[in-house]
């Protein structure tokens, strides 16, 4: 199969594909990160993975040259202000009878136990923050709909969630909230002092043993390409 895995980062995704399809098919992987991509090729030549190619590609601006059998994008469309034209140009990719395949998060699906006061707050600040800049942080439940809109067949869905007991699970939300720190004080939000404190807050029931964690619900919906 030649395969497209669009937003693909550093890699390790695009390399199991490209494993999978191994020997005789062939995976590209694009981004908008060029840093992302140099360390994805060094990698890739690391592993000896000689089937595989990265590529500095936007989806929103253009369709990706060639004539694909499987595209797949993971979290990559909540990010994005047009997500519909970004589908369009997936689909002139895509080959007739070809496979899409994407993933992506309703961030509105978080959950604990017990409750945490600084998880909800981690929460709203992302989402209201990601609303004013245009994008959707809980485009998960449309993809359904996104891809009838577009024109593809046979369409199907499936949810899934890490959660659990283990602080990996946990530090997501801390992590995240320190990254997306500038952003939510730039939009006037929350002070650097409150992000301190929910960080620290977050922390500290990853680190308590018997709380329940969980990532953001993830949608995953597929479907093929009228022939």
């Amino acid at each position: 199969m030649k395969v497209l895995e669009i937003g693909c980062g550093g890699g390790d995704l695009a390399f199991d594909i490209a494993r999978i399809v191994a020997p005789s098919g062939r995976v590209r992987g694009t981004d908008i990160d060029q840093t992302k991509l140099d360390l994805a090729t060094r990698e890739a030549a690391e592993l000896s993975l000689t089937n595989i190619e990265f590529q500095l590609g936007n989806i929103t601006e253009s369709a990706p040259a060639g004539n694909f059998d499987f595209v797949h994008t993971r979290f990559v469309l909540t990010h994005l202000t047009d997500p519909a034209q970004a589908l369009k140009h997936i689909r002139a990719a895509l080959r007739p009878g070809g496979i899409i395949v994407l993933e992506d998060i309703d961030f509105s699906g978080y959950f604990c136990y017990p409750d945490c006061a600084a998880l909800w707050r981690y929460v709203h600040l992302y989402t209201e923050t990601t609303r004013r800049r245009g994008v959707d942080p809980n485009i998960g439940p449309r993809l359904p709909s996104l891809l009838v809109e577009a024109g593809f067949e046979n369409i199907q869905a499936n949810i899934v969630q890490s959660s659990g007991l283990a602080r990996e699970v946990k530090l997501i939300s801390p992590l995240t909230m320190e990254n997306i720190a500038d952003a939510v004080i730039g939009e006037g939000l929350a002070t650097a002092e409150e992000i301190e404190r929910i960080v620290a807050d977050l922390y500290a029931f990853a680190d308590k043993p018997g709380t329940l964690g969980s990532t953001p619900r993830i949608f995953e919906a597929w479907a093929t390409q009228p022939v």
